[in-house]
């Protein structure tokens, strides 16, 4: 089969695809014929090697695992013997490790069965933003119906699917964007939009219950100007080490301050399914490319500016 494969650390230059094993099928797994991957932040960064603490993990010198690739949607090909969930033709969607490739042998525990109403490009834009934005309203936000719910980073993917499920939820949503992306974020249901390029949110009368930020282009204390005094300031992404250095004023103020860090979940993708199914969320592609092209997708994706998700057709 084909993948994408990486022997060093460094840009997007690094990524050669090859011929390389079929994988084997575990027995707690399920071998996916692919049919679309799509790209995340995540995958720059394993790339990269960065942050360096990263390397204490999965390889100093040179990556440990040389796959990469975390989203994927297709058919089972097969299963292990212990899988009860799935048989051979089912359309799946869920993450995966080494997602970039025609095949990928994924525990059945990360994977849900697709959609109806989803292409397999479409599912495979859900998995790991999607996730990321259910557990960070849901579980680090605790989401609440009539809450006043930020957005930072409205128009990325996972800004994206948050300001949608927390209309889902019943949350008043403000989602703040750039000039070119206003009328998208509009047209994912949110009731306010804030232009960064036009004024500074945290300049604001408005006060928020909940304020997800993945941009981490505003300090925590200016965050905090905006936050009601029971408010919850949950950061995806943005500049970590800041504010780790930052949060350690959260004993002397009344916001919860939380940065949070996504778990795969299945239950979570078949309530991100139903949500779908019932037409309260829509996945966002910006653009599409094709295996081949995964370098020019990640070099696309680390520039910032994508809209939604970036897709990879298998």
């Amino acid at each position: 089969m084909k993948a994408i494969v990486y022997e060093k650390y460094g840009s997007p230059d690094v990524l050669q695809l090859r011929d390389v094993e079929k994988p084997a099928v575990a027995d707690d797994s399920v071998l996916v014929r692919a049919r679309a991957a799509s790209a995340n932040p995540h995958d720059w960064h394993f790339m990269r090697g960065k942050p360096l603490v990263m390397r204490a993990m999965f390889g100093w010198f040179r990556p440990k695992n040389d796959r990469l690739g975390a989203d994927s949607a297709g058919e089972v090909e097969a299963v292990g013997k212990d899988v009860t969930r799935f048989r051979a033709g089912d359309a799946v969607f869920g993450e995966a490790v080494g997602a970039f490739a025609e095949y990928a042998c994924v525990p059945e525990r990360w994977l849900a069965r697709k959609p109806a109403g989803l292409t397999f490009e479409q599912a495979a834009a859900v998995p790991m933003a999607g996730i990321t934005a259910l557990q960070s309203l849901r579980d680090g936000g605790k989401i609440q119906a009539g809450q006043k719910v930020l957005v930072n980073g409205a128009s990325g993917g996972v800004g994206t699917f948050a300001v949608q499920i927390a209309k889902a939820f019943g949350a008043e949503v403000t989602g703040v964007c750039s000039t070119k992306n206003v009328e998208m974020v509009r047209s994912l249901g949110v009731d306010h939009v804030v232009d960064y390029t036009r004024g500074d949110f945290t300049r604001s009368a408005a006060r928020y219950d909940l304020l997800l930020d993945m941009i981490g282009n505003r300090s925590l204390y200016a965050c905090r100007r905006v936050l009601a005094p029971k408010a919850v300031y949950v950061s995806v992404g943005g500049r970590m080490s800041h504010l780790a250095a930052e949060s350690l004023c959260g004993p002397f103020v009344s916001q919860d301050v939380k940065v949070l860090v996504a778990k795969r979940s299945s239950a979570d993708l078949e309530f991100l399914a139903g949500l779908i199914e019932a037409g309260k969320v829509r996945p966002v592609i910006d653009r599409t490319y094709t295996l081949s092209e995964v370098p020019e997708a990640i070099r696309y994706l680390e520039g910032g500016h994508a809209r939604g998700k970036i897709v990879i057709t298998i």
